[in-house]
Formats: C-alpha cells, sequence, structure tokens
C-alpha cells in the first residue's frame, strides 16, 4: 500500500504554493499571512478531492473529514502550514501530506477504514512573526490569554489582534474554536525530526515518547557605563566582562548533567541585550536570555538550582549586580503510551526501523496532549537541517510515515501486543 513519490512530491508542491520544492530563499508563510490562507485553502481542496468533507474553525484552523461511521472511534492527525522566513518545504507539511496519503491510500485501495479519520492543519504553529506559537493549537485546548496576547506586536508593529482580523478572525469569538467541528479520541502528529538522531542512528521513524518544552531564565547585569577609553581597566565595572563566565558555565553545565542521563537536558544563552550597546561606551547593563529544555522536570530543577548557585557566588566576586528571574515555566508533555506502543507493533508488523526517542522541539501536538490522548512521529531530516531552505527529507520517508498511520488506523482498536 505504498504510494508513488510523484503523489508526496505534488502533494508537497501544492501546499508549499510552488512548482519546485528547490527555492533559493526557501518559503516564507508567516503567521495570518495571505500565504498561509492560501496553503489553508489549497488543503480543503486537496481534502475535499479526496471525498473529505472541510470546516474552518473560529481560530482559522482548517478541518478534514472522512465520515466512515457515526458509531465509530475517530483518530486525528495533523500538523501546520505556516513556516518561519525563509524556511524549508517540509516542516509542518509533511505531516499534512502524511494525513492526506493515509486517506489517498484508503481510496486507491478501496477499503473502508475501520475508523472515522479527521485531518487537522494548524494554524500559526511558528513563533517566527510573533515570538508566540502554536496559537491554533493552544486556542482548541483553551490555552489563550487574550489580554496578553492583544500586547504582542510584530517587527512592523502590527498586532496579533490586527493580523488575525486582517485574516479574517473575529478576535471576540475567536476563542470558541475550543468548541471543534469533528469530535476525535485520538490525535497523532507526524512530523521531520528536525535533528540528526535518526539519520545517524539509520531508522526509518522516531515513536516519540514526551517534548521537552522549556524553562527560561533572563539574568541581568548591572555595572557601570563608562568611556572606554578614559576609563582605566582596575576602575571598570564592565557588564559584560561580568557576564561571560556566566555564559561558559551554562554550557559546561549542561554537558556535565547529560554524563549520566538516559534522555538529554539542553541548555542555551541564546540572547543577549547589551546596554548602551556602543563601541566607545563600557556595557553598564547585559541582559542575557538562557533555554533549558528537558522532559525530566527535577533535573530542569536541579540545573537551574546549580546555576543559581554558581551566580550567586560569582556575583560576590565581580563589580556588578545580577539578578534572575524566571520568565518562563512550562512542564514537559509525556505522550501516550498506548498509543506509542501500538506505533511500535505497527512498525514491527511492517518492518519498518524505529528509535524511541524525545522532542526538543515544541509542537502542536504538546497542546493537544492537554485534550486528547496524543502522540508524536518523526522522520529523518537530512543533515538535521531545518528552518532553512536547504530543509530536506527524502520522499521515502514520508512514504515510510504515510504507511506506519495508515497501518496504525487499520490496527488501532486491536488488543494490545
Amino acid at each position: 500500500m505504498r504510494l508513488a513519490e510523484k503523489w508526496f512530491k505534488q502533494t508537497l508542491q501544492t501546499l508549499n504554493l510552488t512548482t519546485s520544492l528547490k527555492k533559493q530563499k526557501g518559503f516564507t508563510r508567516l503567521s495570518f499571512s495571505k500565504e498561509e490562507k492560501e496553503a489553508h485553502k489549497q488543503f480543503r481542496k486537496l481534502a475535499e478531492q479526496l471525498g473529505m468533507e472541510t470546516r474552518v474553525d473560529q481560530v482559522g484552523n482548517s478541518w478534514a473529514r472522512l465520515q466512515v461511521d457515526d458509531e465509530l472511534p475517530t483518530i486525528g492527525f495533523g500538523s501546520h502550514l505556516d513556516s518561519v522566513e525563509n524556511g524549508g518545504a517540509f516542516d509542518g507539511v509533511a505531516g499534512i501530506v502524511c494525513a492526506l496519503g493515509v486517506v489517498e491510500t484508503f481510496k486507491k485501495e478501496r477499503i473502508k477504514p475501520p475508523c472515522n479519520i479527521v485531518i487537522i492543519a494548524f494554524i500559526s504553529e511558528e513563533s517566527a512573526r510573533f515570538g508566540l506559537s502554536t496559537i491554533g493549537s493552544k486556542t482548541i485546548v483553551g490555552d489563550v490569554d487574550k489580554k496578553k496576547w492583544e500586547q504582542i506586536v510584530d517587527q512592523a508593529g502590527i498586532s496579533i489582534r490586527q493580523a488575525m482580523e486582517d485574516y479574517g478572525i473575529s478576535w471576540e469569538s475567536f476563542h470558541q474554536a475550543k468548541h471543534i467541528p469533528f469530535p476525535i479520541d485520538k490525535f497523532i502528529e507526524l512530523h521531520i525530526e528536525q535533528g540528526r538522531q535518526l539519520e545517524r542512528k539509520n531508522k526509518d521513524v522516531g515513536i516519540v515518547t514526551g517534548i521537552a518544552t522549556p524553562t527560561r531564565l533572563k539574568i541581568t547585569i548591572k555595572g557601570e557605563a563608562n568611556h572606554t577609553g578614559t576609563t582605566l581597566m582596575h576602575e571598570r565595572r564592565d557588564a559584560f566582562v561580568a557576564a561571560a563566565p556566566i555564559v561558559t558555565y551554562v554550557d559546561r553545565l549542561a554537558k556535565d548533567f547529560n554524563k549520566d542521563i538516559a534522555d538529554p537536558l539542553v541548555a542555551t544563552v541564546s540572547t543577549v541585550n547589551l546596554v548602551p550597546n556602543a563601541i566607545n561606551v563600557i556595557p553598564g547593563k547585559v541582559s542575557i536570555g538562557i533555554d533549558i529544555r528537558s522532559v525530566d522536570e527535577s533535573l530542569k530543577g536541579s540545573f537551574v538550582k546549580e546555576l543559581q548557585s554558581f551566580i550567586q557566588e560569582h556575583a560576590k566576586k565581580v563589580k556588578a549586580s545580577i539578578s534572575v528571574e524566571t520568565t518562563i515555566q512550562e512542564n514537559a508533555v509525556l505522550l501516550d503510551e498506548q498509543i506509542n506502543r501500538k506505533m511500535i507493533s505497527c512498525c514491527q508488523q511492517l518492518g519498518i526501523s524505529y528509535q524511541k526517542m524525545i522532542s526538543g522541539a515544541g509542537h502542536d501536538a504538546m497542546n493537544m496532549a492537554k485534550r486528547w490522548p496524543t502522540s508524536m512521529v518523526f522522520i529523518p531530516s537530512k543533515n538535521g537541517i531545518s528552518h532553512h531552505p536547504k530543509e530536506y527529507t527524502p520522499l521515502r520517508y514520508l512514504q515510510s510515515g504515510t504507511e506506519l498511520l495508515t497501518q496504525y488506523v487499520l490496527h488501532d482498536e486491536e488488543g494490545e501486543t
């Protein structure tokens, strides 16, 4: 029941609004843009050609349903269609293509599925435009903070509210998307890995056991701004110099933590803001942002505790004051073990090689797991490249992913193995 690579290529091109998957500048479909809207339109068109009923909910998610019998359970599949600026052709889109491929397989083989199938194309998964990710799936599960969201603007000064209203979404009622147009009983998201674990180990798919959501810290170091030419070295209170050991310590501590654990912890100093940031002024204030991720909450807590202890001791040795603020504290998401056991059984039946793994990146599945039994399947990314025009996943992995999802549909209601 393997679909031809030509079908996958054509479907990828349609959803990417292109006639070629190789674009020097990649693909740009930012949140609530006309390009994202057109991709959703193409998704609904493809779904309707497969005999599916389509809907758009109040926040802009696109839904498609293959209704077999009202008495049967419903499996939901899906991912997103927006992208980062100059992104690749597979991030998000691959999951939609493979979900459509399941329905295409049943249609081509003239097999009646043993359950109903729903595909969700989520809106605004990427944080590239507003710094807020997974808006569509957050809204579905009721995780909406309109007061906070309304204050967020993009680089052009356009607020989320304005962008949504320009898209055709009512700010007053978009939260009602929690009342979904088609019921589902569970949800599975297929996505490219965006890393190199599967490629290194030569595995066809990854069965995702958990999503490592972040703890984020803001470290503020205050020294004293002064003239770079006239202030003697021993008289300086250089905030950037005081910040430097913290940066290297974060990296060293994370590596130490990974020596004796099964699932990785990662930590990154990913933002730096210097004030006044002038070539002839000693930095008087520095803020650094630290992103810490693991599926083990106690491990993240231990890391933060050790880092804070280091900062307290370091502050005593430097001519600067240092403060630590926790800006984000999200609990890791563990995915459904029963779905994963059945998925592994399907891999074994099909001869598809697999690896159990965690996701270091956030996905719509992390929100869906708050409301339904949820899992994820990864397929390999060439050289681990993603969010880049060179992002590529060989089509044979989309074939394998589609076969696996199809096999899951066929055997989902069987007893545990």
